[in-house]
């Protein structure tokens, strides 16, 4: 009983949490009526509630000597200044132009038969007392047991995956490493007819694979994570609404 009770107090803080979840959404959905999702403000990146530094294994510094009569600068690439992005704060451009293309196909075929019988011919006597203990008509005791079981599976999959992206946008300094290597992060909000597409691409940078022209390809961005979706009227269209996704989850057949 006192289990029941348990239970049934954790499915209402449940559903009290879903209803005030749902709740919260359905204000926010209706206050975007006639006007759409709003786009958020710029904010410092370093100071958000997920934003985490990063840290990676580094090597042991080299520090240079300084030269206060030569005009070469050590450390400096190049002998005149460098206007690409080298400094927290500073800003580059990235050029992302993803084509991937994936085909996954397996197959499984499996077979499996198992035989096993026993007989019971001597057993302390037992088996003459077999046929005066009502045992089932037929019973023969050199064939006590017999079991036999057939498997078989199949099973034939196929993935076939196909992403392009091809875009052009700014991002920002937000922390430079000690052995130099810069992390970036770029991001971008795009609204149009009430719906919202997001952008949010971070990763690490050599300052040396940066253009001349202060770009940098996709390609020589290390762990490189990149969110492209939306959000919006559209979006909520294809997406079931939070009570088929539970049901979904929850349920087991």
């Amino acid at each position: 009983m006192q289990n029941n009770i348990s239970a049934f107090k954790k499915l209402t803080l449940v559903g009290l949490a879903l209803l005030t979840l749902s709740a919260c959404q359905t204000v926010s959905r209706i206050s975007e009526i006639g006007d759409g999702p709003e786009l958020t403000e710029i904010t410092n990146p370093t100071v958000m509630p997920d934003y985490r530094p990063v840290s990676m294994p580094m090597p042991a510094p080299n520090i240079q000597a300084n030269n206060p009569n030569s005009l070469w600068r050590n450390g400096a690439v190049a002998f005149f200044k460098d206007h690409r992005a080298k400094a927290v704060g500073d800003i580059l451009t990235v050029n992302l132009a993803l084509n991937d293309k994936a085909t996954f196909k397996n197959s499984t075929d499996r077979a499996r038969t198992d035989r096993e019988t026993a007989d019971v011919t001597a057993l302390l006597g037992f088996p003459a007392k077999f046929a005066k203990n009502n045992l089932p008509a037929g019973f023969d005791p050199t064939a006590a047991a017999n079991f036999g079981n057939a498997h078989a599976t199949n099973g034939d999959g196929t993935i076939t995956r196909s992403e392009i992206i091809t875009l052009n946008f700014a991002a920002v300094v937000t922390q430079i490493l000690p052995n130099g290597a810069l992390v970036i992060m770029g991001r971008q909000e795009i609204l149009v007819n009430a719906e919202i597409r997001e952008l949010l691409v971070t990763g690490i940078v050599r300052p040396e694979d940066i253009e001349s022209d202060n770009t940098i390809v996709h390609t020589k961005i290390a762990e490189m994570r990149v969110a492209y979706g939306g959000s919006g009227t559209l979006s909520s269209l294809q997406q079931p609404r939070w009570g088929t996704q539970l049901w979904d989850i929850l349920f087991p057949f």
